[in-house]
């Protein structure tokens, strides 16, 4: 009787998981406390190697980057040294100077023009793909009609094929429209190439979109277009964003396409600087004011992206607070 009442008194006043953990179960930590918060020792050291591994792929990956700059700076002589300098002692700027004045080879084009034809072309690719993309990408995801999944399905192999594959035909295309060396024909070009995978990409912005918020902007008196524009349009800018970095990247720094299309005055700037390396004088590469070529053509991209990167997270916001 005695040990009954001492156990009871004891399940009582101690409780059932300490006198539990006096048989020999460990007792858990609280949910809750310091020692439940606290990350293990695996935990530590698994953050620890990704955070390292991370730091050395941008490294790795800014490396690149940083010589270029570093390189244009640097006098040619020093450039080409068996002692290559990881900073730049005698900064200089005569690099940029003969990159900027200097034409790619006699009778070819200099940086500034082939600057405003690479503006011009990329400008039009960008407002051609979003328009053409935009309303195929609402067709796609609000309207359902005949054959729409093998539309979708032909976007896609369309996007798959190399566009180098398809060269001879888009010469003997344009050609043919008379077309070649025209800013019209490779910004034609350049379209095709990107509106597939823009249709792709914004179809899924729209699809994300519920159509039970145009239903209530036109219970509240809107029409189906002015509830589309005014309720749905503004949640896809991030969207057209995206597809408009992509565009604009793809039509900045394609080559190939430019390289067999375009000559003379109307070089692009990715052929205007390899023809700018391959036609130096006493077959001397000037790699300083290559360097500084690069650098120029690589800074409104940089620039670019910078500016529309705060509107794109400032739309993702706006647009999830509306939603």
């Amino acid at each position: 009787m005695s040990t009954q009442v001492s156990v009871g008194t004891q399940l009582t006043t101690v409780g059932v998981d300490e006198v539990i953990g006096e048989v020999g179960n460990a007792k858990r930590p609280k949910r809750g406390s310091i020692d439940a918060r606290r990350p293990s020792a695996r935990r530590v050291a698994t953050r620890t190697m990704l955070n390292i591994t991370a730091a050395i792929v941008f490294a790795m990956s800014i490396f690149p980057v940083y010589w270029m700059v570093n390189l244009s700076l640097t006098p040619n002589p020093e450039i080409i040294s068996r002692t290559p300098s990881f900073f730049p002692t005698n900064l200089t700027f005569s690099n940029y100077v003969t990159a900027w004045n200097r034409e790619a080879a006699q009778g070819q084009t200099d940086f500034s023009h082939a600057l405003g034809t690479t503006v011009t072309v990329t400008a039009g690719v960008l407002v051609a793909t979003l328009l053409v993309a935009f309303l195929a990408s609402v067709a796609l995801a609000r309207i359902k009609f005949k054959g729409r999944r093998t539309f979708i399905v032909s976007v896609l192999i369309v996007q798959m094929i190399p566009g180098e594959a398809m060269m001879f035909t888009i010469y003997g295309m344009l050609d043919d429209w008379r077309l070649i060396n025209t800013m019209l024909g490779l910004g034609i070009v350049y379209t095709a190439a990107v509106i597939p995978f823009t249709i792709w990409t914004l179809r899924g912005f729209v699809a994300g979109v519920p159509a039970d918020l145009e239903e209530a902007a036109m219970i509240d008196g809107c029409t189906k277009s002015q509830a589309f524009w005014k309720v749905t349009f503004p949640l896809l800018a991030p969207g057209l964003v995206a597809t408009g970095i992509f565009a604009f990247i793809q039509a900045w720094n394609e080559f190939t396409m430019a390289l067999l299309l375009m000559s003379g005055y109307n070089l692009t700037l990715m052929p205007w600087l390899n023809a700018f390396q391959s036609s130096s004088v006493g077959g001397a590469v000037n790699w300083g004011a290559v360097m500084a070529g690069s650098t120029l053509i690589a800074l409104p991209v940089v620039i670019f992206f910078l500016i529309v990167q705060g509107r794109m997270t400032g739309g993702l916001v706006s647009g999830a607070v509306k939603g």
